[in-house]
C-alpha cells in the first residue's frame, strides 16, 4: 500500500460574495489519520471536495507526495473517496460494486479477482460478495463503499462523513473498525465529520474549522484540553461559560467570590469569560469552598439520568446557567426543580477566555 503525505497551501474558495475557505494550510502526514471538524457550512465538505478535484479553488495548491495535484482532474487524482449516502450502484453485486475501480483502470481479471476479494475481506463482506445492494444493511453497505473505495490502492483515502446515516450504536462499532483498517493499511486519510466524539475517537490529528477557516489543529488531547480559542472550547465537548469582572490582573466571577488571575496586556475593554468543562463539576447540597475549590450557588433546572452518569442543569442569581456531568448520587437525584445546590470545580479547571465568539485563550 503506498501512503503520501498532502500539503495544502493557500487553498481559498468563494461562491460569489460567500468565502467557503479562507487561506487553508495543512500539512498531513504520510500514513495519518487526519479529522476535518466543524459544524454544517464551516468548510470542511467543501475542502475535501476540493482536494478530491470535484470543486475547483479560486487559489492555492494540493500537494500530494510530493506531487501538485490542483490542475488535475478528479480522475487522474488517485484518491478514494467514501461518501455519506453509501453510494453504491444499486443494480451491480457487492463484487461489482468492489470491482468498478479497478475495471475503469483495466486491470487484469485474475488481479482483480484477487484485489476484490482482499477487499471484501478486510471489511468483513466475504460471504456477501454476490449478494445486491437492497439485501444489506445500511451498515454493509457502507462497508461496500470503503472496498470500492481501497480496492484501487489509491494514495489518499478521503471520506465524507460516512458514518452519519448509521445508528449510534453501529456508529461506535463501524468507526473502530475504520480505524483499525486504516492502520492496517497504513492508507493516508482525510476524514470530515461533526461528531466531536467520533473525531477524537479516530484521529492522530483533529482540525477544527468554523467559517473557512482552521481555529485549530493538532492531536486530539490537544484540542480537548487546551482548545486554542473559545470556539473550540465551545465546540469540542462543551463547556460552561461564565462573565467575570476584571480589576488588577485578576478575573472575579460575577456569581461568586472566585477569583483567577489573567495574563498582563489584557485589554482593559476585552471581556473575559471563565470556562469550566461539565465534567469537572461536582453537584452538592451544601457550600464547599477552599483555596483550591470554587462554590457556585445555583437553583436546580434540571436533573437527568443517562445511565453511566447524571447531568444537572442550574442557574445562578445573576441568570447564568451551569451543567455539570457527574456519577449518579442519590442525594443529588432527590433534588428537585427549584431546589438549590451547589456546583464545585477546583480553580485549576478554570481556563480563560475573550468574550468573543472565537476569543482567543488566556490562560
Amino acid at each position: 500500500m503506498s501512503m503520501a503525505a498532502v500539503q495544502i497551501n493557500g487553498i481559498r474558495k468563494q461562491y460569489g460574495d460567500v468565502v467557503a475557505l479562507s487561506n487553508i494550510n495543512i500539512s498531513i502526514e504520510s500514513g495519518s489519520f487526519y479529522t476535518l471538524l466543524g459544524p454544517s457550512g464551516c468548510g470542511k465538505t467543501t475542502l475535501l471536495r476540493t482536494i478530491a478535484g470535484f470543486h475547483r479553488q479560486n487559489s492555492g495548491t494540493i500537494v500530494v507526495d510530493s506531487k501538485s495535484i490542483q490542475d488535475e482532474p478528479a480522475h487522474k487524482r488517485d484518491v478514494g473517496m467514501v461518501f455519506q449516502d453509501y453510494a453504491v450502484f444499486p443494480h451491480l453485486s457487492v463484487e461489482d460494486n468492489v470491482a468498478f475501480g479497478l475495471k475503469q483502470r483495466k486491470v487484469a481479471k485474475d488481479e482483480m479477482k484477487t484485489r476484490v476479494e482482499d477487499a471484501l475481506k478486510m471489511v468483513q463482506l466475504s460471504e456477501f460478495a454476490k449478494r445486491m445492494p437492497h439485501e444489506l444493511s445500511g451498515g454493509q453497505q457502507q462497508r461496500v463503499g470503503l472496498a470500492r473505495a481501497i480496492v484501487i490502492n489509491p494514495t489518499v483515502l478521503l471520506m465524507d462523513e460516512p458514518l452519519s446515516n448509521l445508528d449510534a450504536k453501529l456508529r461506535v462499532d463501524l468507526r473502530a473498525e475504520l480505524r483499525k483498517i486504516q492502520q492496517r493499511m497504513g492508507m493516508t486519510t482525510v476524514y470530515v465529520t461533526h461528531d466531536q466524539e467520533e473525531a477524537l475517537a479516530m484521529s492522530d490529528t483533529v482540525c477544527v474549522m468554523y467559517k473557512g477557516i482552521i481555529q485549530q489543529a493538532g492531536p486530539p488531547f490537544e484540542i480537548y484540553n487546551r482548545p486554542a480559542n473559545r470556539f473550540v472550547a465551545n465546540f469540542v465537548g462543551g463547556n460552561n461559560f461564565l462573565k467575570t469582572n476584571k480589576h488588577n490582573g485578576v478575573a472575579k466571577l460575577i456569581s461568586g467570590r472566585s477569583i483567577c488571575s489573567y495574563p498582563a496586556g489584557v485589554s482593559d475593554s476585552t471581556g473575559i469569560v471563565a470556562a469550566i468543562r461539565p465534567e469537572a463539576i461536582s453537584v452538592r447540597v451544601s457550600a464547599s469552598s477552599d483555596e483550591q475549590t470554587l462554590s457556585v450557588e445555583v437553583n436546580v433546572d434540571q436533573i437527568s439520568f443517562i445511565g453511566r452518569e447524571m447531568e444537572v442543569h442550574g442557574h445562578t442569581s445573576d441568570g447564568e446557567v451551569i451543567k455539570a456531568v457527574t456519577r449518579p448520587d442519590e442525594t443529588i437525584m432527590s433534588l428537585k426543580e427549584g431546589d438549590n445546590a451547589f456546583m464545585v470545580f477546583a480553580r485549576d479547571d478554570i481556563s480563560l477566555f475573550e468574550d468573543s465568539e472565537t476569543g482567543r485563550r488566556l490562560s
